[in-house]
């Protein structure tokens, strides 16, 4: 038997219960695996909470989406993953438990460099970064790029990615403390825009040019104003 935390019904966070569960044997084309840690992400909120959409998990659930362990056994046809193996994997319901079953294909390999814990913290986040940044928006050595939330999980990871790769960041906060957060996570110039205009100060900042792309994951409060930080041709990430 093993432990995990599941929801049987919508609601606050008093929905979360601890039980014993048997998670089985792995099938053909998966795993078990014992999991280290679990990555906590507010779409995990959205399928406590949610009664409509795609994070309307069917109940009882598991909840959880990201998670890194050791993998213990190994389900027929499974090629390329043994038992001990160090794995982790992203956007598959189920992460708070002890051990779980996940199809094989799902899980990636952890180099031994990298801990449980901080796999089971990037995940998410990680691709949630580099869609926009290799995908939508090839960002290359040279360009400015806005990033909006920069001190949250992604912004984070697009500003210290995005200054890696050439680019000179300005970055936007909604207090001091989260200003040295995004400095050292590669931003050049910071914005606190609950005292600052940030159209008004990333045009001063590009001397009128405006920027090259502008990565928002806030939405409405900060959509239209965004649109005039771009320079012609620009690119909104919303």
């Amino acid at each position: 038997m093993s432990n995990a935390i599941r929801i049987t019904r919508k609601g606050g966070p008093e929905v979360l219960e601890l039980f014993d569960y048997d998670p089985g044997l792995p099938s053909s084309g998966e795993i078990l695996l014992r999991q280290a840690t679990a990555g906590i992400n507010l779409i995990d909120i959205y399928h406590r909470t949610s009664e409509t959409g795609q994070c309307n998990a069917r109940l009882p659930a598991i909840v959880g989406v990201e998670g890194a362990g050791i993998v213990e056994a190994v389900g027929e046809g499974v090629v390329g993953i043994s038992p001990g193996d160090r794995v982790a994997y992203l956007m598959n319901l189920g992460a708070y438990a002890e051990h779980r079953l996940i199809a094989a294909k799902s899980v990636v390999k952890l180099p031994d460099e990298i801990s449980f814990r901080d796999a089971a913290g990037a995940m998410v986040k990680g691709c949630t970064a580099q869609y926009p940044l290799h995908k939508i928006w090839c960002t290359r050595k040279g360009d400015t790029v806005l990033i909006h939330a920069a001190a949250g999980g992604v912004g984070s990871r697009l500003c210290n990615w995005a200054s890696r790769l050439g680019a000179r960041v300005i970055a936007t906060v909604g207090n001091e403390e989260k200003t040295e957060i995004a400095r050292r996570n590669g931003a050049i110039d910071v914005i606190n825009y609950q005292t600052t205009d940030f159209s008004t100060a990333v045009q001063e900042m590009t001397n009128g040019q405006g920027v090259d792309v502008v990565f928002d994951s806030v939405g409405a409060d900060t959509f239209g104003k965004s649109l005039t930080c771009l320079r012609p041709l620009g690119m909104l990430v919303s």
